[in-house]
Protein backbone atom coordinates (compact mmCIF):
# COMPACT_ATOMS: atom_id res chain seq x y z
CA UNK A 1 0.00 0.00 0.00
CA UNK A 2 1.37 3.44 -0.90
CA UNK A 3 1.28 6.46 1.39
CA UNK A 4 -1.79 8.00 -0.27
CA UNK A 5 -3.86 4.84 0.12
CA UNK A 6 -2.63 4.60 3.72
CA UNK A 7 -3.87 8.11 4.45
CA UNK A 8 -7.29 7.18 3.12
CA UNK A 9 -7.34 3.94 5.10
CA UNK A 10 -6.50 5.65 8.39
CA UNK A 11 -9.13 8.28 7.69
CA UNK A 12 -11.81 5.68 6.96
CA UNK A 13 -10.92 3.72 10.09
CA UNK A 14 -10.83 6.84 12.26
CA UNK A 15 -7.18 6.44 13.25
CA UNK A 16 -4.59 9.22 13.65
CA UNK A 17 -1.23 9.38 11.90
CA UNK A 18 1.61 11.57 10.70
CA UNK A 19 2.56 12.39 7.11
CA UNK A 20 6.35 12.71 6.78
CA UNK A 21 7.76 14.50 3.70
CA UNK A 22 11.38 15.01 2.69
CA UNK A 23 11.38 18.79 2.51
CA UNK A 24 14.95 19.67 1.50
CA UNK A 25 18.02 17.71 0.41
CA UNK A 26 21.56 19.06 0.19
CA UNK A 27 24.22 16.73 -1.17
CA UNK A 28 23.76 12.98 -1.30
CA UNK A 29 20.73 11.41 0.39
CA UNK A 30 18.78 8.14 0.03
CA UNK A 31 15.56 9.89 -1.08
CA UNK A 32 14.71 13.00 -3.07
CA UNK A 33 12.72 16.05 -1.97
CA UNK A 34 9.02 15.22 -1.92
CA UNK A 35 9.41 11.58 -0.85
CA UNK A 36 6.66 10.69 1.61
CA UNK A 37 5.86 8.22 4.34
CA UNK A 38 2.82 7.79 6.57
CA UNK A 39 3.43 6.85 10.19
CA UNK A 40 0.66 5.16 12.14
CA UNK A 41 0.50 3.77 15.65
CA UNK A 42 1.19 0.25 14.45
CA UNK A 43 2.48 0.59 10.91
CA UNK A 44 4.27 2.70 8.28
CA UNK A 45 3.68 3.14 4.56
CA UNK A 46 6.18 4.54 2.07
CA UNK A 47 9.75 5.56 2.90
CA UNK A 48 11.81 8.69 3.52
CA UNK A 49 15.15 6.93 3.24
CA UNK A 50 15.61 4.10 5.73
CA UNK A 51 18.29 3.85 8.39
CA UNK A 52 18.62 6.30 11.25
CA UNK A 53 16.73 9.00 9.37
CA UNK A 54 13.61 6.92 8.90
CA UNK A 55 13.76 5.25 12.32
CA UNK A 56 13.99 8.69 13.96
CA UNK A 57 11.05 9.98 11.91
CA UNK A 58 8.93 6.97 12.88
CA UNK A 59 9.89 7.33 16.55
CA UNK A 60 9.03 11.03 16.62
CA UNK A 61 5.88 10.50 14.57
CA UNK A 62 4.51 8.05 17.10
CA UNK A 63 5.36 10.40 19.95
CA UNK A 64 3.36 13.09 18.16
CA UNK A 65 0.40 10.71 17.83
CA UNK A 66 0.49 9.64 21.47
CA UNK A 67 0.80 13.23 22.68
CA UNK A 68 -2.05 14.35 20.45
CA UNK A 69 -0.02 17.15 18.85
CA UNK A 70 -1.49 18.93 15.83
CA UNK A 71 1.16 21.49 14.75
CA UNK A 72 3.57 20.56 11.92
CA UNK A 73 7.24 20.33 12.81
CA UNK A 74 10.57 19.77 11.08
CA UNK A 75 13.44 17.39 11.75
CA UNK A 76 16.98 17.89 10.38
CA UNK A 77 19.52 15.15 9.77
CA UNK A 78 23.22 15.17 8.92
CA UNK A 79 24.03 12.01 6.98
CA UNK A 80 27.67 11.58 8.02
CA UNK A 81 29.76 9.66 10.51
CA UNK A 82 30.01 12.66 12.86
CA UNK A 83 26.24 13.00 13.41
CA UNK A 84 24.88 12.00 16.80
CA UNK A 85 22.42 9.31 15.75
CA UNK A 86 20.20 7.10 17.87
CA UNK A 87 19.65 4.37 15.29
CA UNK A 88 22.98 3.77 13.57
CA UNK A 89 25.24 5.69 11.19
CA UNK A 90 24.31 6.96 7.71
CA UNK A 91 27.29 8.14 5.65
CA UNK A 92 25.58 9.39 2.47
CA UNK A 93 27.23 12.76 3.05
CA UNK A 94 24.21 15.03 2.65
CA UNK A 95 21.78 16.93 4.83
CA UNK A 96 18.04 16.30 4.92
CA UNK A 97 15.07 18.12 6.41
CA UNK A 98 11.81 16.22 6.97
CA UNK A 99 8.41 17.82 7.59
CA UNK A 100 6.03 16.03 9.96
CA UNK A 101 2.33 16.83 9.52
CA UNK A 102 0.00 15.23 12.08
CA UNK A 103 -3.55 14.35 11.14
CA UNK A 104 -5.97 13.56 13.93
CA UNK A 105 -8.59 10.85 13.79
CA UNK A 106 -11.98 12.03 12.65
CA UNK A 107 -14.58 11.86 15.42
CA UNK A 108 -16.65 8.69 15.16
CA UNK A 109 -20.42 9.05 15.50
CA UNK A 110 -22.97 6.25 15.32
CA UNK A 111 -26.73 6.70 14.94
CA UNK A 112 -28.68 3.57 15.83
CA UNK A 113 -32.15 3.71 14.30
CA UNK A 114 -32.92 5.50 11.05
CA UNK A 115 -36.56 6.38 11.46
CA UNK A 116 -37.72 9.94 10.79
CA UNK A 117 -35.51 11.54 13.45
CA UNK A 118 -32.51 9.28 12.78
CA UNK A 119 -32.62 9.98 9.06
CA UNK A 120 -32.78 13.74 9.60
CA UNK A 121 -29.93 13.51 12.11
CA UNK A 122 -27.86 11.54 9.59
CA UNK A 123 -28.43 14.23 6.95
CA UNK A 124 -27.16 16.91 9.32
CA UNK A 125 -24.16 15.00 10.68
CA UNK A 126 -23.06 13.99 7.18
CA UNK A 127 -22.11 17.63 6.59
CA UNK A 128 -19.46 17.45 9.34
CA UNK A 129 -15.90 16.09 8.98
CA UNK A 130 -16.63 12.91 10.95
CA UNK A 131 -16.77 9.17 10.51
CA UNK A 132 -20.53 8.55 10.53
CA UNK A 133 -22.05 5.11 11.14
CA UNK A 134 -25.74 4.73 10.28
CA UNK A 135 -27.14 1.53 11.75
CA UNK A 136 -30.53 -0.16 11.61
CA UNK A 137 -31.78 -3.70 12.08
CA UNK A 138 -34.18 -3.20 9.17
CA UNK A 139 -32.51 -3.55 5.77
CA UNK A 140 -34.82 -1.09 4.01
CA UNK A 141 -33.82 1.70 6.39
CA UNK A 142 -30.18 1.62 5.28
CA UNK A 143 -30.92 1.11 1.60
CA UNK A 144 -28.53 3.16 -0.53
CA UNK A 145 -31.37 4.87 -2.37
CA UNK A 146 -33.06 5.94 0.88
CA UNK A 147 -29.78 7.40 2.15
CA UNK A 148 -28.79 8.93 -1.19
CA UNK A 149 -28.97 12.48 0.19
CA UNK A 150 -26.96 11.68 3.33
CA UNK A 151 -23.84 13.20 1.84
CA UNK A 152 -21.21 15.79 2.74
CA UNK A 153 -17.81 15.94 4.39
CA UNK A 154 -18.39 12.83 6.50
CA UNK A 155 -17.21 9.35 5.69
CA UNK A 156 -20.54 7.51 5.84
CA UNK A 157 -20.79 3.82 6.76
CA UNK A 158 -24.13 2.05 6.31
CA UNK A 159 -24.82 -0.98 8.52
CA UNK A 160 -27.73 -3.37 8.23
CA UNK A 161 -27.39 -5.24 11.53
CA UNK A 162 -30.08 -7.62 12.82
CA UNK A 163 -28.23 -7.40 16.15
CA UNK A 164 -27.03 -3.76 16.11
CA UNK A 165 -25.20 -4.06 19.43
CA UNK A 166 -22.59 -6.06 17.49
CA UNK A 167 -21.83 -2.91 15.47
CA UNK A 168 -21.66 -0.88 18.68
CA UNK A 169 -19.09 -3.24 20.15
CA UNK A 170 -16.88 -2.76 17.07
CA UNK A 171 -16.84 1.05 17.07
CA UNK A 172 -13.56 2.85 17.79
CA UNK A 173 -12.94 3.86 21.39
CA UNK A 174 -14.20 7.37 22.05
CA UNK A 175 -17.10 7.08 19.59
CA UNK A 176 -20.26 9.07 20.20
CA UNK A 177 -23.43 6.99 20.12
CA UNK A 178 -27.03 8.12 19.59
CA UNK A 179 -29.66 5.45 20.29
CA UNK A 180 -33.07 5.95 18.67
CA UNK A 181 -34.23 2.63 17.25
CA UNK A 182 -37.80 1.52 16.48
CA UNK A 183 -37.85 -1.00 19.33
CA UNK A 184 -37.53 -0.54 23.10
CA UNK A 185 -35.87 -3.94 23.44
CA UNK A 186 -33.28 -2.99 20.84
CA UNK A 187 -32.62 0.30 22.60
CA UNK A 188 -32.10 -1.54 25.88
CA UNK A 189 -29.65 -4.01 24.33
CA UNK A 190 -27.71 -1.06 22.89
CA UNK A 191 -27.63 0.74 26.24
CA UNK A 192 -26.34 -2.43 27.89
CA UNK A 193 -23.65 -2.85 25.23
CA UNK A 194 -22.60 0.79 25.55
CA UNK A 195 -22.26 0.60 29.33
CA UNK A 196 -20.40 -2.69 29.12
CA UNK A 197 -17.80 -1.15 26.80
CA UNK A 198 -17.13 1.78 29.09
CA UNK A 199 -14.86 3.59 26.62
CA UNK A 200 -17.29 5.58 24.46
CA UNK A 201 -17.09 9.35 24.15
CA UNK A 202 -20.78 9.86 24.89
CA UNK A 203 -24.04 7.93 24.73
CA UNK A 204 -27.44 9.50 24.19
CA UNK A 205 -30.86 7.80 24.26
CA UNK A 206 -33.94 9.34 22.65
CA UNK A 207 -37.22 9.30 24.54
CA UNK A 208 -39.06 10.66 27.52
CA UNK A 209 -37.98 10.77 31.14
CA UNK A 210 -40.49 8.00 31.86
CA UNK A 211 -38.77 5.73 29.36
CA UNK A 212 -35.39 6.49 30.90
CA UNK A 213 -36.61 5.76 34.42
CA UNK A 214 -37.70 2.31 33.28
CA UNK A 215 -34.42 1.74 31.45
CA UNK A 216 -32.43 2.74 34.51
CA UNK A 217 -34.32 0.15 36.54
CA UNK A 218 -33.74 -2.62 33.97
CA UNK A 219 -30.04 -1.79 33.59
CA UNK A 220 -29.62 -1.85 37.36
CA UNK A 221 -31.30 -5.24 37.50
CA UNK A 222 -28.82 -6.41 34.87
CA UNK A 223 -25.97 -5.64 37.28
CA UNK A 224 -24.73 -2.23 36.13
CA UNK A 225 -23.83 0.24 38.87
CA UNK A 226 -25.42 3.66 39.15
CA UNK A 227 -22.38 5.57 37.89
CA UNK A 228 -22.22 3.47 34.71
CA UNK A 229 -25.94 3.86 34.09
CA UNK A 230 -25.75 7.64 34.50
CA UNK A 231 -23.13 7.78 31.75
CA UNK A 232 -26.08 7.48 29.36
CA UNK A 233 -27.77 10.80 28.68
CA UNK A 234 -31.53 10.75 28.29
CA UNK A 235 -33.54 12.59 27.14
CA UNK A 236 -31.19 14.16 24.61
CA UNK A 237 -31.11 17.47 22.81
CA UNK A 238 -30.31 21.11 23.38
CA UNK A 239 -32.14 22.68 26.34
CA UNK A 240 -34.43 25.46 25.19
CA UNK A 241 -35.33 23.86 21.86
CA UNK A 242 -38.83 22.44 22.28
CA UNK A 243 -40.02 21.92 18.70
CA UNK A 244 -41.66 18.58 17.96
CA UNK A 245 -40.95 17.96 14.28
CA UNK A 246 -38.30 15.38 13.34
CA UNK A 247 -36.17 18.08 11.71
CA UNK A 248 -36.15 20.28 14.81
CA UNK A 249 -35.42 17.35 17.10
CA UNK A 250 -32.53 16.30 14.86
CA UNK A 251 -31.14 19.85 14.87
CA UNK A 252 -31.42 19.91 18.66
CA UNK A 253 -29.59 16.60 19.05
CA UNK A 254 -26.94 17.60 16.51
CA UNK A 255 -26.33 20.92 18.28
CA UNK A 256 -25.84 19.11 21.58
CA UNK A 257 -23.44 16.67 19.93
CA UNK A 258 -21.40 19.48 18.35
CA UNK A 259 -20.95 20.93 21.84
CA UNK A 260 -19.48 17.59 22.91
CA UNK A 261 -17.17 17.47 19.89
CA UNK A 262 -15.93 20.95 20.81
CA UNK A 263 -15.02 19.78 24.30
CA UNK A 264 -18.21 20.41 26.22
CA UNK A 265 -20.64 18.05 27.89
CA UNK A 266 -23.72 16.54 26.34
CA UNK A 267 -26.94 18.26 27.35
CA UNK A 268 -29.73 16.37 29.06
CA UNK A 269 -33.32 16.93 28.06
CA UNK A 270 -35.22 18.76 25.38
CA UNK A 271 -35.47 21.89 27.50
CA UNK A 272 -39.22 21.61 28.01
CA UNK A 273 -39.45 17.84 28.36
CA UNK A 274 -40.74 17.18 24.86
CA UNK A 275 -42.05 13.68 24.24
CA UNK A 276 -41.10 12.40 20.79
CA UNK A 277 -44.19 11.13 18.95
CA UNK A 278 -44.40 7.43 18.20
CA UNK A 279 -44.53 7.69 14.43
CA UNK A 280 -41.16 9.48 14.18
CA UNK A 281 -39.13 6.55 15.42
CA UNK A 282 -41.85 3.92 14.85
CA UNK A 283 -41.60 3.10 18.52
CA UNK A 284 -43.43 4.29 21.60
CA UNK A 285 -40.76 6.44 23.22
CA UNK A 286 -42.98 7.95 25.91
CA UNK A 287 -42.55 4.92 28.14
CA UNK A 288 -46.09 3.51 27.78
CA UNK A 289 -45.27 0.41 25.73
CA UNK A 290 -44.24 -2.85 27.41
CA UNK A 291 -40.60 -2.84 28.46
CA UNK A 292 -38.26 -5.82 28.29
CA UNK A 293 -37.89 -7.36 31.73
CA UNK A 294 -34.16 -8.03 31.55
CA UNK A 295 -31.08 -7.54 29.44
CA UNK A 296 -30.11 -10.91 28.06
CA UNK A 297 -27.35 -11.76 25.63
CA UNK A 298 -28.19 -12.48 22.04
Amino acid sequence: MDWLAALQLLREEGRPGVLATVLTVRGHAPRESGAKMVVGVDGTWGSVGGGNLEASVVERGREVIVEGLTAPEQMSFGLNEHADNAHGTQCCGGDVTVLLEPFVARPSIAVFGLGHVGLELGRILARLPVSLHLVDSRAEMVDAERLADVVGSATVHRHHAPAPEVVLRGLPAGSHVMIMSHDHSEDLFLCDAAITRGDLGSVGLIGSRAKWLRFRKRLGEAGHDAAAIESIHSPIGSPGISGKTPEVIAISVAASLVQVLEGGEIARGWGSGTVVPREWTTTDVDGTSPMPTAVEGR
